[in-house]
């Protein structure tokens, strides 16, 4: 007898239907094509384990099962319930009326338990759009799914469940998630807040600027001047992820394995910190079948780089490309997939391998020339993609042992939101752009103009510290976030004054 099953293949974030043809007749052998891997080609043994564990007997024929389209590869163990209720209905055992209705994802247990799988919300709103009444996934899996609307979700913990569904003999709850309530009640919950930093107020505004406008920024300063603490809190001050972000961004950590247990959404902005041990590879994403980075899972949040000279140099290399486009593409012989990477890089880094150069109190031990050999280790095209550069100095005892209270983040996140909800009305006739870091150099001649002022001010400076055309367009877009933070419809000279401040390590006096 020949049956259909239908199960998922994940690409990117994208996922495809895959039908899983089954056919039991005269023979003894068992056949498994459509580019399968080795995974897909070992469910055979945990299939026959766990079909006997249900007290059903696996078919003494001829087996052939067809994965289709064939041209795709199928990698994993997430068809195993797929290609297992296929078999059992190919052979009579189950009931395959309601087969064609439900996509069926899972990994099978040798006692037939169903075990999490990965990317399950790209399969799900793929099912959706296909027109399938619901999808059958493990439990643990099922919250994920849930948040799809309209959508039948069925959570399964055991083979035996699944069988007895198709047989008529037991009915699934449906899976239920409440995304507004979890929004309200987890989207602010942030054990961090900027009230726990004491003095840093320039430091402050320059990452509140840089929250305001989605902009890279790396801090330079000495051991223990709080560059770390401050980078960890910037998230709470990022407006909130809307759903459309919460559901992308989600797309991604579920993709790569990353999501938590009992987690069904992304709600809080990703804050991810490689060690700089990290290879290019990790970074970015890639391997035999591509996975998804550390940039792609910073997608729609931060990503800190913290010691940025003591990462290798082609691995800062590689960041040059998705800081400029937001995506990141992966090709192989067959086949490219595609990621996105819309991230906020905040970097820090002491000024020289001791730590304190340019320290007000302690004296540098460095030879001459080792200051800006270290800082060259940092090349200047990627400097260039780094819009806010900010000096931190260590704060004195007298701030640190205040009693009073700093801004707290909410405070901050108010005024970051107000300058968003500018630039949103800004944008709004542009797809994929929220923030004045995303403007081109065709908007920034539309929305960046200065005065005949303001433009002397800027050639000044730009023939003074030498800085590049790139580093011209980033101050131009900095100082457009600062005058949004003011809500002023126009740049003027002290926004322009403050923004090229913010470009210290491009001075050539910088390092001696």
């Amino acid at each position: 007898m020949l049956v259909k099953t239908f199960g998922s293949a994940v690409y990117g974030i994208k996922a495809t239907t895959v039908t899983v043809e089954v056919n039991v007749s005269r023979g003894i052998r068992f056949l498994l094509v459509g580019l399968p891997d080795n995974a897909v080609k070992e469910s055979q043994h945990r299939m026959v384990s766990a079909v006997g564990s249900v007290n059903l007997e696996w078919p003494g024929k001829q087996i052939v099962i067809n994965m289709a389209p064939a041209d795709i590869r199928k990698e994993g163990s997430a068809y195993d319930l797929t290609l297992a209720i296929g078999v059992l209905a190919a052979s009579e055992q189950i009931n395959a009326e309601k087969l064609a209705d439900y996509l069926i994802m899972g990994e099978l247990s040798l006692d037939g338990g169903l075990q999490p799988i990965r990317g399950v919300l790209p399969i799900t709103l793929q099912a959706q759009e296909e027109g399938f009444k619901g999808i059958i996934l493990p439990e643990k899996n099922a919250r994920e799914a849930a948040v799809v609307k309209g959508f039948d979700v069925y959570g399964a913990n055991h083979l035996s469940e699944v069988i007895r569904f198709f047989n008529g003999e037991h009915e699934f709850e449906l899976c239920h998630v409440d995304i507004e309530k979890m929004f309200e009640t987890q989207v602010n919950k942030y054990n961090l807040n900027f009230a726990d930093v004491k003095g840093q107020e320039t430091v402050k505004r320059a990452l509140e600027i840089a929250a305001a406008g989605g902009h890279n920024a790396i801090m330079i300063g000495p051991p223990g001047s709080g560059k770390t603490m401050l980078a960890k809190r910037l998230p709470t001050i990022i407006p909130p992820l809307t759903l459309e972000e919460a559901l992308e961004t989600t797309k991604i950590h579920s993709v790569a394995g990353k999501m938590e247990k009992e987690t069904s959404l992304v709600i809080q902005r990703p804050f991810r910190s490689p060690h700089h041990t990290i290879s290019d590879v990790a970074l970015v994403g890639g391997g035999t079948w591509p996975q998804p980075g550390e940039i792609s899972l910073a997608h729609n949040g931060v990503l800190f780089l913290d010691e940025l000279p003591e990462f290798k140099r082609t691995v800062l290399e590689v960041l040059r490309q998705p800081l400029e486009d937001r995506i990141i593409t992966i090709s192989r012989a067959k086949f490219s997939v595609e990621y996105p990477a819309s991230f906020m890089m905040v970097a820090s880094m002491n000024p020289c391998p001791c730590g304190y150069y340019n320290h007000p109190e302690k004296d540098c031990v460095c030879s001459p020339g080792i200051v800006q050999k270290y800082l060259n280790k940092i090349s200047g095209p990627l400097l260039d993609r780094i819009d806010i550069h900010i000096e931190v100095v260590p704060v004195p005892f007298e701030k640190l042992s205040e009693t009073t209270e700093s801004e707290s983040s909410e405070i901050i996140r108010k005024r970051v939101i107000g300058a968003r909800v500018i630039q949103a009305n800004r944008f709004k006739d542009y797809k994929s752009m929220f923030c004045n870091a995303q403007m081109s150099s065709k908007m920034l001649r539309k929305y960046c103009e200065i005065n005949k002022a303001g433009t002397e001010l800027l050639k000044t400076a730009m023939d003074k510290l030498g800085l590049s055309a790139r580093a011209y367009d980033r101050i131009l877009k900095v100082s457009r976030t600062i005058a949004d933070l003011e809500a002023s419809e126009n740049i003027q000279n002290h926004h322009l004054a403050e923004a090229i401040q913010y470009r210290s390590l491009d001075r050539d006096s910088w390092a001696g």
